[in-house]
């Protein structure tokens, strides 16, 4: 039962910590579950984190449930789970009741700027450590490219972006695999 608790509590602090999002939450992740506590690898970080963005939901949430599935079972998806949304619950709570008195202040505004710069930093960060641990092949890169192609200039919905996603990774081993028969 302790690993358990530890498990909550390790999420418990990265929810804590992190504004701006389950995407600003990845480097918080890797650095606890990854680098420190080294739970699970650096690939497997990257595989959780494929899967938990093709999955409906928060991408933090999504990611907290395999992980603590992984390391401990359904009870410790659960405990993942709650350790990283009890935070953002509890601070939204508060902060709607009182955000109404002092969001004209400078001083609020003025840090709410500093974390979005802040966030900013995280998701790219987040963007480069996944691209380094991405596929290792020659069409990756290009599909990625063409994803963000698709994404900035076509206006098409990012779900439809990640079909098209699926089908050109299911299309790609098809043809490896056919390949590989017909030599």
């Amino acid at each position: 039962m302790k690993n358990k608790l530890i498990l909550f509590w390790t999420f418990f602090k990265i929810g804590i910590f992190t504004f701006g999002g389950g995407f600003a939450m990845i480097p918080l992740i890797e650095k606890e579950i990854v680098d420190k506590k080294k739970w699970i690898s650096r690939d497997e970080m990257v595989d959780i984190l494929v899967i938990s963005q093709s999955f409906p939901g928060a991408v933090a949430v999504n990611s907290a449930i395999f992980i603590g599935k992984k390391i401990a079972g359904y009870p410790g998806a659960f405990l993942a789970l709650l350790g990283v949304i009890v935070p953002s619950f509890s601070i939204i709570i508060v902060i709607a009741k009182i955000f109404s008195y002092f969001s004209a202040s400078g001083v609020i505004q003025a840090a709410l700027a500093g974390i979005s710069s802040t966030v900013i930093a995280l998701l790219v960060m987040a963007s480069i450590r996944v691209s380094k641990a991405g596929p290792r092949d020659k069409i990756s890169p290009l599909l990625t490219l063409l994803a963000l192609v698709l994404l900035l200039f076509t206006g098409l919905h990012p779900i439809y972006v990640i079909v098209l996603g699926i089908a050109a990774g299911l299309l790609i081993y098809l043809i490896r695999n056919i390949s590989k028969k017909t030599r």
